[in-house]
């Protein structure tokens, strides 16, 4: 499986540090992932979807097999909200819904998701 994730204030990159994987950094939406994948994602705004997310899924949904999001509570009922639109948008699940850069707890129960998918 492969990984592609975005993250502006660091909060996904540590997850994905934290979880030893190999992504592919989504920066300008350009970027390519060859074969299945996971995305990791922030939340914009009122929970939206990072206009370089939209634009790396404009060309790289065909093998999206689910999301990871991040948000912030401060934010409901807008929490995580970029995963349910993805979701919906791409027919993949959400993975897991992690607050900020998450806990060990999280980052157990994301690798147990991820473990589902291999």
């Amino acid at each position: 499986m492969n990984y592609a994730y975005a993250s502006r204030t660091g909060n996904v990159q540590s997850i994905i540090d934290n979880l030893g994987l190999t992504a592919t950094y989504i920066q300008s939406g350009d970027e390519t992932v060859d074969g299945d994948y996971v995305l990791f994602t922030y939340t914009d705004g009122f929970g939206d979807v990072p206009a370089e997310v939209d634009a790396f899924l404009a060309n790289n949904s065909a093998n999206l097999k689910g999301v990871v999001v991040s948000g912030d509570h401060a934010y409901d009922p807008a929490f995580c909200g970029a995963g349910d639109k993805i979701a919906e948008q791409y027919n993949v699940p959400v993975l897991y819904r992690v607050e900020n850069g998450g806990t060990d707890e999280d980052l157990e129960n994301i690798k147990a998701e991820l473990a589902k998918l291999n």
